[in-house]
């Protein structure tokens, strides 16, 4: 074939081409523009197709409907109240499952103000509620029976605390405004004579004693989280005799163990025995900033050399 020849035959496959582009896009479909979806304002995407606002088919919720009723006042015990009672006080009905749940696993509302530790319950609420709840005797704890049989058998009772004899008492009897126990000696049983300790309290203070190698002064019950201030009176430090550190024999690791000594902190004693030979005093270390005055006066009754 010659130039010509060839350029009309490019020429008719050309327009072949085009003839059925255009007849493969002239026969799509419009799209369907019913359910179209336009941006919003938000970014989101809304349905056009508009819904009536009476239309209860077209106006679902997600959330839990509570139909409102009146908030009624009646006495009511919350260890016996049912779903409905409390329901018609005006609490909410997760609340209410709250409540149930915390019964089925044997919490009981020993006071009144046990009901204000329900979860959203609001001051306004409990202020309302609280001239109506009535908490029955039967759900007293068993140890306030004790302080019906006299001045003779609470005495008997408290010498059985003190002994250790009886430990099943789940309430121990309170020592009085002018008595004391010694810190250092006392186990959990007689620290929770101490009003205001219980047993997580008891607990702590034989821990961290244990810790610290013992107590040289009340005041470091403080370093116990939201320890109760007004129990504090009732302590005394008896012949305080803490275990001591050795520093210049301990390793790094040892002396880390105690609570008022840290990982550089250990390290600075380490790093000056080793450049100045043994310490003789905490002033020794004075000038590293891992020391200041009130950790050198805290850890002193705790070291030797």
């Amino acid at each position: 074939m010659n130039r010509n020849d060839r350029r009309i035959a490019l020429g008719a496959v050309c327009v072949g081409l085009l003839a059925l582009l255009g007849l493969w896009l002239g026969g799509e479909t419009a799209p369907d523009t019913t359910n179209a979806i336009a941006p919003s304002d938000s970014g989101l995407s809304i349905p056009t197709t508009p819904t009536s606002p009476t239309d209860p088919t077209k106006n679902s919720s997600p959330y839990y409907a509570v139909p409102s009723q009146a908030v009624e006042r009646f006495p009511f015990d919350p260890n016996t109240a049912d779903s409905t009672q409390l329901l018609r006080l005006g609490l909410q009905p997760w609340q209410v499952r709250n409540i149930y749940k915390y019964r089925a696993h044997g919490g009981i509302y020993r006071k009144k103000e046990d009901f204000a530790q329900i979860y959203g319950l609001t001051v306004k609420q409990y202020r309302e509620l609280e001239p109506y709840i009535r908490i029955s005797k039967d759900y007293l704890p068993a140890s306030t029976l004790v302080g019906n049989r006299g001045n003779a058998n609470e005495a008997v009772d408290r010498k059985t605390v003190s002994e250790g004899r009886d430990s099943t008492l789940q309430y121990p009897v309170k020592i009085g405004e002018n008595e004391h126990v010694a810190l250092n000696t006392a186990d959990t049983m007689e620290l929770r004579r101490v009003p205001g300790i219980g047993p997580y309290y008891a607990k702590e203070i034989v821990r961290r004693g244990k810790w610290l190698g013992g107590y040289v002064s009340v005041d470091q019950l403080d370093e116990i989280e939201n320890f109760p201030q007004e129990a504090k009176k009732y302590f005394v430090i008896q012949h305080a005799s803490p275990k001591k550190l050795n520093v210049n024999r301990l390793s790094l690791q040892e002396l880390r163990k105690h609570p008022y000594i840290n990982y550089y902190m250990a390290k600075t004693i380490v790093d000056y025995r080793r450049l100045h030979g043994p310490i003789k005093s905490l002033e020794d270390l004075r000038l590293s900033k891992d020391f200041p005055p009130e950790v050198i006066k805290k850890l002193t009754p705790y070291v030797e050399y």
